[in-house]
C-alpha cells in the first residue's frame, strides 16, 4: 500500500508545496507532504506560489519549507519529484530511496515540471497546470490500482 506520499523539488516554496496541497485535498485518507533537494528552510511558500495556487482554488498558508534527508526519506511509501535531476539529488542523499522516487509527470512521458521561482506569472500558470494534471494521473492510479 502506497499511504505516505512526498513531493519533492528544489526549495520546497514552489512546485512541491503545490503538489502536496492539492494532493492532500483529493486524497485525505494518505499522508502527504513535500521537501527539497536545497530546501529553504523553515521559509514559507513564495508569494508568486501562494497567488497562483490560491487563484486555482488551493491554499498554501502555513507552509514552511524543510530539508530532504535520508530519514525522512524513510518514512514515505512513494517519493514524487518534479525533475530528473531531483532523482539524481535524492539517489545521492539517500540511496536506497532510489526505488521508490519517480517524477511527478510519470503519466505524461515523464514529463518534467520546470521551477518558475523569479519566473512570470505565466511560467507559475504553466508550472500549476502541470502540477494539476500529473496530479489527476496519480490520484486515478492511486486509487484505481492500489
Amino acid at each position: 500500500m502506497l499511504n505516505t506520499i512526498l513531493i519533492v523539488c528544489t526549495g520546497n516554496i514552489c512546485r512541491s508545496p503545490m503538489g502536496e496541497r492539492f494532493l492532500q485535498s483529493r486524497l485525505p485518507q494518505k499522508k502527504i507532504d513535500s521537501a527539497g533537494t536545497a530546501a529553504l528552510i523553515d521559509h514559507s511558500a513564495d508569494m508568486d506560489a501562494l497567488r497562483i495556487a490560491k487563484k486555482f482554488g488551493v491554499s498554501l498558508e502555513g507552509h514552511r519549507g524543510r530539508q530532504f534527508t535520508p530519514t525522512l526519506s524513510a518514512a514515505y511509501d512513494l517519493i514524487l519529484v518534479m525533475e530528473k535531476e531531483h532523482v539524481r539529488h535524492i539517489t545521492h542523499i539517500a540511496p536506497e530511496a532510489r526505488s521508490k522516487t519517480m517524477l511527478l509527470g510519470h503519466w505524461f512521458n515523464q514529463i518534467e515540471i520546470p521551477d518558475p521561482w523569479h519566473k512570470s506569472d505565466e511560467a507559475f500558470d504553466h508550472a500549476y497546470q502541470l502540477i494539476d494534471r500529473a496530479c489527476q494521473a496519480w490520484v486515478s492510479k492511486l486509487v484505481g490500482k492500489f
